[in-house]
């Protein structure tokens, strides 16, 4: 019995269907919103299953580099579960002197709602910084970023490195215990 993919299961054809489909139509040589209303309108796929099928068409393609947005610039992100309440991670990226101890790079505050999301812009390259805070059992937090108008792969590489380091950096800083004296040994 043939397996099949969570593409054919939720769209009733495979990627080769869709790219065979797309290619005869000309999907190539039309815009992002040309070809999703197309997909959604004459084919009835939801939103998510058209820019699913046009991201993979156009990097199979070679329209899109892999993770490129539809207007050329590129995205990543990176998450992070830390043993902090939401209020504790949430301080630690909106007070600036706070982000110092974990964080090496200057970011202006756009907007923030308490303890659930911030915005930022990236000063070295007026990027955008969205973080989202999130609860995840008792005295945990997931703290989910996303850095996007990166202008290359090179750069949104070297983002996502970045912020995985930053992140395992607030990690530890938040999670650090006090230290506690010691006691002589008798």
């Amino acid at each position: 019995m043939k397996e099949v993919d969570g593409v054919t299961r939720a769209t009733g054809r495979g990627r080769d269907e869709w790219f065979a489909l797309l290619d005869s139509w000309g999907a190539k040589g039309r815009t992002f919103r040309e070809i999703s209303d197309w997909l959604a309108g004459d084919h009835g796929l939801s939103r998510w299953w058209a820019q699913k099928i046009i991201v993979e068409y156009e990097q199979s393609r070679g329209v899109r580099k892999p993770g490129a947005r539809p207007d050329g610039t590129f995205e990543i992100t990176a998450t992070k579960t830390i043993g902090v309440g939401k209020s504790r991670a949430f301080n630690a990226f909106i007070d600036p002197r706070q982000r110092r101890k974990w964080l090496s790079a200057s970011m202006t505050v756009r907007d923030s709602q308490q303890d659930r999301s911030m915005s930022f812009t990236w000063k070295e390259n007026s990027s955008r910084v969205n973080v989202s805070f999130m609860t995840k059992g008792r005295s945990k937090t997931t703290v989910a970023v996303s850095h996007a108008k990166l202008t290359s792969a090179k750069e949104a590489a070297a983002t996502k490195a970045m912020w995985r380091t930053a992140l395992s950096n607030l990690k530890a800083l938040l999670e650090r215990s006090p230290t506690r004296p010691t006691r002589p040994r008798s």
